[in-house]
């Protein structure tokens, strides 16, 4: 108990800068404050991070503000059509001077990439993606680099029904921690938006924060204490999704072609430590659990052709079983 007390005083003074952090982004972003709390989650546990919205719901200028609060290598990628692999991670070029070939180090060696409409480059380009995000490594030629920490993608895009898009594999879907959905802002919100841009008031973002900085905050997330009542409520609702009539949720079974892997129970409990950390708590509660299960689970749960037809969505079958697996 006593170490949870310390534990519990150590996170308290530590988490303040969270709070920074959106005070910051509130600069150019408004009222998005629930996204930008979710965005330093992923920060937090080391999770890739996807943002979808349509165009125009700055998206590439939130993750450019949270890139710019942390003093770190930064590197910001446009996925095109005609984007190649090598444009990514590097290649070998043959040097006529040292008469042997060097490597040409890609975009890919930074500690943030912003992979910008990352679903507007084809199959090769995710593929070479894919051995970073989840070794924190990159291959060119015979030679393996690892990642400098912390290495983070964040990545945006526009819904799969726009046009000039490519569905992500997914194998590559499961790889992102978290799917965040930014939508419009309210009224108000946009007023402010409109009077800002025409009046250029939007101030300068000032880095906040170092890498050793958020390493030694992950460490105090990692020690954050995860009863084993919280493991099992976990587990019932990432179970539901593959065994729905287990839970007495039999109307599920012909909505989901596939349920959630092993990766979304890992993530809601890495993800939920996160929130707990942000909220100055040394301990994980049912509510940050739930607060954050829609953004672990809603691109890991593959719906049926019957569930497209009825206009049923992930997030649907997601409240249904929150609302039915029993909260401890």
């Amino acid at each position: 108990m006593q170490n949870l007390e310390q534990l519990g005083q150590l996170i308290k003074n530590a988490s303040s800068f969270t709070n920074s952090i959106i005070d910051e982004t509130s600069k150019v972003i408004v009222g998005q404050n629930k996204i930008i709390e979710k965005v330093i989650a992923g920060l937090l546990s080391g999770g890739h991070i996807l943002l979808e919205g349509v165009p125009g719901l700055a998206k590439t200028l939130l993750f450019n503000t949270i890139a710019n609060i942390v003093s770190s290598k930064y590197k910001r990628i446009q996925f095109t059509p005609d984007l190649l692999p090598a444009d990514l991670i590097g290649t070998l070029i043959y040097s006529q001077k040292n008469e042997a070939f060097i490597v040409k180090r890609g975009p890919i060696f930074a500690n943030f990439i912003l992979a910008d409409e990352i679903n507007r480059a084809p199959a090769k380009v995710q593929s070479a993606l894919l051995e970073a995000m989840q070794e924190k490594q990159v291959t060119i030629g015979e030679q393996t680099y690892k990642l400098e920490e912390p290495f983070i993608v964040l990545a945006t895009q526009n819904p799969i029904e726009q046009e000039g898009t490519y569905p992500l594999p997914e194998a590559q879907m499961d790889r992102f921690m978290l799917k965040l959905q930014i939508d419009y802002p309210a009224r108000e919100d946009e007023r402010e938006i409109i009077r800002r841009n025409i009046n250029k008031t939007i101030q300068e973002i000032r880095p906040l924060l170092t890498q050793n900085d958020i390493i030694q905050a992950r460490d105090l997330v990692k020690a954050i204490y995860l009863d084993e009542k919280i493991e099992n409520y976990i587990l019932d609702i990432v179970f539901a999704t593959r065994e729905p009539e287990r839970f007495n949720l039999k109307n599920l079974k012909a909505l989901i072609n596939y349920g959630a892997s092993p990766r979304a129970s890992i993530n809601l409990a890495k993800a939920a430590k996160a929130i707990a950390f942000q909220r100055g708590r040394p301990y994980v509660i049912p509510e940050d659990i739930r607060s954050i299960a829609y953004d672990v689970l809603r691109h890991r749960i593959g719906i049926t052709y019957e569930a497209e037809a009825e206009n049923i969505k992930s997030e649907d079958i997601i409240t249904d079983i929150l609302n039915k697996v029993e909260v401890p």
